[in-house]
């Protein structure tokens, strides 16, 4: 995944890629959600606080500067450190 340097350059090669909704989430400090799917295919970038992703029992840990990609249907779970969480994230 390229480092985007702002949420328009995230948002722009976001939909040059195809993707057509993207967005800003904020989570808030220590939220959990439990396992869950989407009916869109998502690609986020982290750019505050930490969060850690759990898919088909893999957990990663993801700070500011990482991202992730999660094709429609994948069954996963999120948890959000004590600062919370800010992720851009682009679904198509």
């Amino acid at each position: 995944m390229t480092t985007p340097s702002s949420f328009d350059d995230f948002r722009a090669n976001a939909l040059a890629a195809g993707f057509t909704e993207v967005l800003e989430r904020t989570w808030a400090p220590d939220t959990v959600v439990a396992a869950h799917t989407h009916p869109f295919d998502a690609k986020a970038w982290i750019v505050q606080g930490e969060m850690w992703l759990t898919v088909a029992g893999a957990t990663r840990h993801l700070r500011p500067g990482e991202g992730f990609e999660l094709p429609a249907g994948t069954v996963h779970d999120e948890r959000y450190g004590p600062q919370g969480a800010t992720y851009w994230v682009a679904r198509r």
